[in-house]
């Protein structure tokens, strides 16, 4: 049986934001399922959903022509990690990169804040995902304006009142341009809870196979809690296009975060017209020739 890709399709629809003007993000529930009450129908397509989604990379790649950037924004334990491991799952890693984008180094702070993203962009025919990206200077800077500081730009270029805004502007008109270039863009955000935060960072505690997984950094960070809201609020609101949407996925249930990310992409390759190179006449006859000499 053929999966059923509008069905995969339709659960991301639901929460893409294209124009970000009247968005609230109190709007959309992280404990939302869509019309699944279970997680057993879901794994269901999302195995589906996997299978069209290396079809149609195995197309990306052999046409070389678009490249697709997929950037994933969150709170802390809201999925990012296990998001990307479940749905790119079948993905050819030839044809894929994932880039994580952790404090900046002594390196980064000399250069843009675009510095570090655009050497990791992908290439035409790839698939590129940015855990983290420079969407993390109009967050977390705005949040802690002291880390201003540390990217050493001109003093008179920084007023703390504009620096956000003029940010939003810089990255309407980067992601334009990649658009213009043939880099498709699909931004989410994984909308979790405090209540679940809280939960899952226990089970980190609780459980010493995820201790690792512990930064004392997230209880810092966890009080700033009202502060991010707003910032990813308005980040939405100032960065959503119809070219580069976010999608706002609700990450409570892990199953239905992971099945919506994955018909935003099934969706988005298939907007693309994929479709394996034709060969000319030409090359018919070198095959042919080719052909023929294997069968002496």
């Amino acid at each position: 049986m053929k999966p059923d890709r509008n069905k995969i399709t339709g659960f991301a629809r639901d929460y893409c934001v294209a124009k970000g003007k009247k968005f609230h993000l109190k709007d959309v529930d992280p404990k939302d399922t869509g019309k699944l009450e279970s997680n057993e129908e879901a794994k269901e397509l999302l195995t589906e959903g996997v299978k069209l989604m290396s079809d149609m990379q195995e197309k990306l790649y052999a046409q070389g022509r678009w490249s697709l950037l997929l950037i994933f924004q969150a709170m802390d334990a809201a999925g990012k990690d296990g998001t990307i491991k479940h749905v790119m799952s079948g993905i050819n890693p030839q044809g894929c990169q994932v880039t994580s984008f952790k404090a900046p180094s002594a390196t980064d702070l000399v250069h843009d804040y675009f510095w570090r993203s655009n050497v990791a962009l992908p290439e035409r025919g790839q698939i590129g995902i940015f855990n983290r990206s420079y969407y993390e200077e109009v967050l977390v800077v705005r949040v802690h304006q002291k880390l201003l500081k540390a990217e050493k730009i001109p003093a008179s270029l920084v007023k703390k009142k504009h620096v956000v805004e003029e940010r939003f502007e810089d990255i309407n008109a980067h992601e334009r341009y990649l658009t213009r270039n043939g880099v498709v863009i699909r931004k989410f955000f994984l909308h979790v809870s405090k209540s679940e935060q809280k939960r899952r960072f226990m089970a980190r505690l609780d459980d010493p196979s995820k201790n690792w997984k512990f930064s004392p950094s997230d209880l810092k960070e966890r009080a700033y809690w009202d502060e991010y809201v707003d910032a990813y609020e308005e980040m939405i609101r100032k960065t959503a296009t119809h070219h580069s949407p976010w999608y706002v996925v609700p990450a409570d249930n892990k199953w239905f975060t992971h099945l919506v990310v994955a018909g935003a992409i099934i969706e988005t390759l298939d907007s693309l017209g994929l479709a394996f190179p034709e060969i000319t006449a030409e090359q018919r006859k070198t095959l042919q020739a080719a052909r023929n000499i294997l069968k002496k």
